[in-house]
């Protein structure tokens, strides 16, 4: 897949439609844990606002949640805000912000893990029919960073 320019309402057309997803969770956070817990789930993706947002529906039954992205593209400097919200907590999280560029999309956000302050980082690597999604947490300011949640889609 040819790079993606910067700014482009169309960045996240390669994730529209239905997935499934194996997903790969740190099991303990900040603790130099490498054992990874393991489960499927699957997540629809459309369209809306005129084609400059979407929203995606997971559903995550062997872990009891479901939850939604809604991503909307800000067409005056190029970037997309990520939404997050789901059952466990029936909050919306505090947005990330970024774009793509060089192939590749990367996003930053504040957050708290277990009352922590965080800088979150998702990296999403495009695939028409296998696209990859990346968690990060850094408790230095982005200094360094510990991936935690993998997300490896194939087309349903």
């Amino acid at each position: 897949m040819a790079p993606q320019t910067r700014g482009s309402a169309a960045d996240f057309d390669f994730l529209t439609g239905d997935w499934t997803i194996r997903n790969l969770r740190l099991k303990q956070r900040f603790a130099g844990c490498t054992d990874w817990d393991e489960f499927p789930a699957t997540s629809s993706v459309r369209k809306l606002l005129q084609d400059t947002a979407n929203l995606e529906e997971m559903d995550i039954p062997t872990k009891g949640f479901a939850g939604i992205t809604l991503r909307l593209f800000n067409p005056r400097d190029g970037s997309w805000s990520l939404h997050w919200a789901d059952t466990h907590s029936n909050v919306l999280f505090p947005p990330v912000i970024g774009h793509f560029e060089g192939g590749k999309g990367v996003f930053y956000g504040d957050d708290l893990d277990d009352g922590v302050p965080v800088r979150v980082q998702f990296l999403w690597i495009p695939s028409p029919e296998t696209p990859r999604w990346e968690q990060a947490f850094s408790r230095d300011g982005g200094e360094t960073w510990e991936t935690n949640w993998v997300m490896k889609f194939t087309r349903a």
